[in-house]
């Protein structure tokens, strides 16, 4: 577990500091904004950051997406302010937690962290005798290919792969091929000189040398464009990379693992994936079964999440009942553990204090929708969102796309972190959307409210 801490605090985040490495994590501190960007920047690769709430969040967040850094934000105060702890969660941040430092809410923030990126909740034959797999090939210095659907977990399985490999204690870097524009993909796996090209004004060095005496990932590597795949093949087999602008090559010691959610064999026999760097990256197969074909794993999985949102939002730990088990187990998820993530999430808001039933789920079934329980408000929000999306003929996406967001966001009460969970779109995006509608004179739902229209149905 990695973690930046960025501001001072008057001492108040060294306490933290205290707090997150008796927790056995590794923590790396900034003052300023530019201190941590120049940190992420240089190759330093952190799991979370917490912030405080009175610096430049929205600078740190353009700062992370200029970087192509993947990692939750948590903003902290010393001061009760609720107007700054709002303006950072709009301005990206995951959470807002509170100074002077609750050991057991940091403990909690960075199990949460460190269970989404380690743990195997599972219960299905199918998955055990993947997870034997992994243990089997994870010492190895192989090669592996992981396949399957979206959300199945492909990612968690690398990371398995890295934790129970001879590099463990190396850095696990991950790069999404489709996240990232075709005409910057070369620099972000190998870097570039200063100079190399314009908006290039220093030195940075690729994911390739991040992930030295560690792990690569490369995500989606079906999106990668065919001409660059030549050179990516010359680094796996050669062990050495050449930066964009750069006059030697830069040798580099990693491991490769890559996730496909295409057929690639098909890929190649269209010509859209070289055969050579196909048969260089699958020495090992690891094919992900979708959620469906491994039933086993839904219900533990389901409790899992709602214990996690449930600390997350400072709620108790609710329960499932039979009929909600059964419903879950009898669901087609074709979104797969994505999917039940972001359906558990939002029954554990639905549920307040109480159990998560079969109504509280409300998930969307091939024979309709389910309706749910019209005590809370947020429900009845909900419920609103779910009837405006059976009347689309004769409307534009766009108008269809605003409603759905707007009436998620009332649903949520205004939060916007629940609200991009459920929509399954970035707080970036959803800030973005927000923004254009405020511009456009749409009312929007503060945090802790609904908008009058959506409390007037409801």
């Amino acid at each position: 577990m990695r973690l930046l801490i960025i501001g001072s605090l008057s001492g108040q985040l060294t306490t933290a500091t205290k707090i997150a490495m008796a927790q056995g994590a590794k923590v790396v501190h900034a003052t300023t904004i530019d201190q941590a960007l120049k940190v992420l920047m240089g190759g330093t690769s952190v799991d979370l950051i917490m912030v405080d709430v009175q610096l430049n969040i929205g600078l740190l967040m353009r700062g992370i997406d200029q970087a192509r850094v993947h990692v939750d934000v948590v903003a902290c105060g010393i001061d009760p302010d609720a107007d700054a702890a709002v303006a950072a969660i709009k301005a990206g941040a995951k959470e807002y937690i509170p100074l002077p430092p609750d050991p057991e809410l940091i403990a909690a923030i960075l199990a949460a962290v460190s269970l989404e990126t380690t743990d195997f909740i599972h219960a299905d034959p199918k998955t055990k005798m993947l997870i034997a797999l992994v243990e089997q090939i994870a010492p190895s210095e192989a090669t592996v290919l992981i396949t399957g659907e979206s959300g199945v977990g492909k990612e968690v399985f690398a990371k398995q792969l890295h934790q129970k490999s001879r590099r463990s204690r190396g850095p696990f870097i991950s790069l999404n091929c489709a996240a990232i524009p075709e005409h910057l993909l070369e620099s972000e796996l190998f870097g570039h000189e200063k100079g190399a090209f314009t908006g290039a004004t220093s030195r940075r060095i690729g994911k390739f040398e991040e992930a030295n005496g560690g792990t690569l990932l490369l995500d989606e590597i079906s999106e990668m464009d065919i001409r660059l795949q030549a050179k990516l093949l010359r680094a796996l087999q050669e062990r050495v990379i050449d930066r964009v602008g750069g006059s030697r090559p830069v040798p580099v010691d990693i491991r490769i693992l890559a996730t496909s959610n295409r057929n690639l064999m098909e890929a190649v026999a269209e010509k859209r994936f070289r055969e050579d760097l196909y048969y260089r990256l699958n020495v090992v197969n690891l094919a992900i079964p979708p959620l469906r074909e491994r039933p086993g794993d839904i219900v533990v999985l389901a409790h899992f999440f709602a214990k996690k949102y449930a600390a997350l939002n400072g709620l108790p730990v609710p329960s499932l009942s039979r009929d909600a088990e059964i419903q879950l187990a009898s669901a087609p998820w074709r979104g797969n553990i994505r999917e039940l993530e972001n359906t558990m999430h939002r029954a554990v808001l639905l549920s307040g204090n109480g159990a998560i039933t079969d109504a509280t789920l409300f998930m969307p079934m091939q024979t309709g929708a389910l309706t749910p329980p019209t005590a809370s408000p947020s429900a009845k929000a909900a419920e609103t969102a779910a009837a405006a999306t059976r009347t689309l003929v004769g409307r534009t996406v766009a108008d269809v796309e605003q409603e759905l967001i707007l009436n998620t966001l009332d649903h949520c009460l205004g939060n916007r972190t629940h609200a991009s969970n459920i929509l399954g779109i970035s707080i970036r995006t959803l800030r973005n959307k927000l923004n254009q509608y405020t511009d456009d004179g749409v009312p929007i739902a503060a945090p802790g409210s609904q908008r009058a229209s959506a409390m007037q149905t409801s």
